[in-house]
Formats: C-alpha cells, structure tokens, sequence
C-alpha cells in the first residue's frame, strides 16, 4: 500500500519483472495495492478455445482489427465502468508505459466505434494482460483470440492475465502456484520477443484457425463482440 515513493514508470516496469502488479480499490481510492496472487492465472499460448459460435463471430466481416491505434481509448473504456481498480495515477502509467514502448492495445472497430479491446505490458517474452473490454457480443472474445495469435508469432512465452476468472477458463485460461508462475516468467524475461512482428498481416480465417490445436502464425488487420466487459483482465 501507499502513501511512499510515487511509482515511477520505471518502478512499475521493475515490479512486474518482479512478479508484482498494482491496483486500486476504486476509480477515486488514491491508495495503490501490490499484488502477487497466490494462485496466477495464464494464457497457455497453444490452448486458446476457439468455439463454433467464436469462429462464426472471427468470420464476419462487420468489424477490423487494429494495434496501439488507440491506446488511450482502450485504457479508458476498460476504466469505464462501475468498479475499477484503475485511478488516474494507474491511467497515468499505463500511458506513460505505452508512450515508452511498454505497452501496447489491440482494438477491434465496426465502422468507426472501437467496440472491444485489450491492453497490457510487454517485458522480454512476457506479456502481462491487463484489461480488455466488450460494447459488442463477443468483442473482447475476438480481441483476445487476436491477441494471441499475435503473441504465437512474435515469439512470446508467457501470458499473464494475472487472476483466472470462468470467462477465461472458458477460454483455455489456467491457474498455476506462485511458484510456478514465477519459473516461467524468469524464463520469459531471459527471451526477445516483439508485439510487431515483421511482416506480419494475419486475416481472420487465419485467427479462427489457429485455437487448442491449430499452430499456425501470421498477422492481424481484421475482426466482432456483448459485455464481457471484464476488468483485470477479467483479465482480472
């Protein structure tokens, strides 16, 4: 807990190689919490569950898909909504962090309305997930399964999404020990992987292919999704 040092960028970037994330009560508690769950919830890379209902949704053609074009707006509708752990020192960071580099969203669009979306940190091969959002039926659905497959292709080891709740499981979400979590972030943090791979320009028959089975890798540029407006990254 605070009142101490303020947390630097550089602060919270040590931290999460640490194993440690922050959060807030509420929007206006000022107060930011450290946490290091007991039990960490992760995304094994080569288990996400892609549903008949998910691939139709991946199908359509009445939404696209779009990276680091608007973080702020991202950051911000997932800090919209009636309980957050996200204040405005925490907003603040996370702009900080992306401004930096360190940070990086995925949107998905339908016309012009950014209807779902996921944000989170990058450090070596780790990408720690930290919210997404849903204005849209399976939305945030679509985000994640773009997420990954881009994560596969740039190379990533690990991806943290921190507390494991059922939307996720549903998902191919795990939970693991501390312990455990902490062995494979120590591993992550020794590779290089890129949130940009070169060349990389998945399409959306490509994303419906590739779940619990499917090993392919290629580039995102296209996407649709109701609320499962999770926060951290609920991802937590």
């Amino acid at each position: 807990m605070r009142p101490g040092p303020q947390i630097t960028p550089d602060l919270l970037l040590r931290a999460y190689a640490m194993g440690v994330f922050p959060m807030a009560e509420s929007a206006a508690d000022p107060v930011i919490h450290w946490v290091d769950p007991r039990r960490r919830g992760v995304f094994p890379l080569g288990g996400f569950h892609i549903s008949r209902s998910l691939r139709r949704s991946l199908l359509r053609d009445d939404y696209h898909v779009t990276v680091n074009t608007d973080f702020t707006g991202t950051l911000r509708a997932c800090a919209d909504r009636d309980e957050t752990w996200i204040n405005a020192e925490i907003f603040a960071l996370y702009q900080s962090l992306h401004a930096q580099g360190h940070a990086h969203s995925l949107e998905v669009w339908q016309d012009d309305a950014l209807i779902g979306g996921v944000y989170g940190v990058v450090l070596g091969a780790a990408f720690f997930g930290e919210s997404m959002f849903s204005r849209r039926t399976d939305a945030s659905k679509i985000a994640l399964a773009w997420l990954i497959h881009r994560l596969r292709a740039g190379g990533f080891a690990l991806f943290d999404t921190q507390f494991l709740t059922p939307h996720l499981a549903s998902l191919g979400a795990v939970e693991i020990p501390r312990a455990e979590y902490h062995r494979q972030l120590d591993a992550a943090l020794r590779r290089p992987a890129t949130f940009t791979p070169p060349g990389y320009a998945p399409y959306p028959s490509l994303i419906s292919s590739t779940g619990a089975s499917g090993s392919s890798t290629g580039s995102a540029a296209s996407g649709a999704t109701n609320p499962e407006s999770q926060d951290k990254t609920q991802m937590s």
